[in-house]
């Protein structure tokens, strides 16, 4: 990895952390429905037309059935559940969450792919596991707990949408091999966009957002979603999609910087060691670090 890669996978990491900040700035004025159908239509009309200038939109109209659910298990439910999830928890602590999406990703790979798993990767699901269980049990509010507004739900639907991006990865990897990056992402976004259509006219807000919730908004749908998705695609490109994906263990650290700096959130002692806990399983379990070979001769 060259200067330049580590600036635009810090980039990437900045971008993608700052997403929480804006689904918080947003959340409480669109709603969730809302906010997450105008990200996914912002995103699909930046993307789609450098889709066509690249002369790779054959690409998606061959593949559309498993864009279509990659669409709907990678961004259309993930992105509802994280800004329903910002309405009463911290984008902090939601980006914690979002890094064990590599986590989910190895288990539903076992379980579904049959892939083997080493006594690292075994080791490293147990370890995570019990950071996301500690960390979910530490930050359940005791009275309001699973009551509207309480942040049991908001929990639940952070580990949802991390197993659907487990889910997702591991589907795209077997459906969508060799097929354009940038048709995967564009053609996703679209139908994302077509499923968050009716629920998000439904839920439109009763009163109009104000120019602050527009703007994270904004930046959400073209920076967050749109302009890092090419930053990804140029990283796949040049280190390959296992030294790509290295950016999750970098979101946590933006994620709950910005919500410090911008936001004034807190910052516990249970989030670091919850989040440490969770990396390092996510490690582990992703093959990321292994464990040192057994030394003892065979029998």
């Amino acid at each position: 990895m060259n200067a330049g890669n580590a600036v635009e996978l810090l980039s990437l990491a900045a971008l993608w952390g700052g997403s929480f900040l804006f689904m918080r700035m947003g959340a409480s004025e669109f709603g969730p429905f809302a906010l997450a159908g105008l990200r996914v239509l912002g995103a699909a009309l930046f993307l789609l037309p450098l889709l066509v200038l690249r002369g790779q939109f054959g690409a998606l109209r061959a593949n559309w059935r498993p864009i279509a659910w990659v669409g709907l298990t990678n961004s259309a439910l993930p992105f509802v559940c994280f800004a329903f999830a910002t309405l009463s928890i911290t984008g902090g602590l939601a980006s914690i969450f979002n890094a064990a999406a590599p986590l989910f990703g190895a288990a539903v790979a076992w379980a579904w792919l049959n892939e083997q798993l080493n006594r690292s990767r075994i080791l490293g699901l147990g370890i995570g596991l019990l950071g996301v269980l500690g960390l979910a049990w530490s930050n359940v509010n005791v009275e309001a707990g699973f009551k509207p507004g309480g942040s049991g739900w908001a929990i639940v639907a952070c580990l949802f949408a991390t197993l659907l991006y487990g889910f997702s990865a591991n589907y795209t990897k077997r459906r969508l091999h060799g097929v354009a990056p940038l048709a995967v992402a564009s053609g996703s976004q679209g139908f994302a966009a077509l499923f968050l259509l009716v629920p998000a006219l439904v839920w439109w807000p009763a009163e109009p957002p104000s120019l602050r919730a527009w703007s994270a908004l904004a930046a959400l749908a073209v920076v967050c979603t749109g302009v890092a998705y090419i930053l990804f695609f140029r990283l796949i490109a040049h280190l390959g999609a296992s030294r790509a994906i290295t950016v999750t263990f970098l979101i946590p650290v933006f994620g709950i910087t910005w919500g410090v700096l911008f936001l004034d959130e807190m910052v516990t002692g249970a989030m670091l060691f919850g989040c440490a806990t969770i990396l390092l399983g996510t490690a582990l379990a992703s093959g990321f670090l292994t464990l040192p070979a057994s030394r003892l001769a065979p029998p």
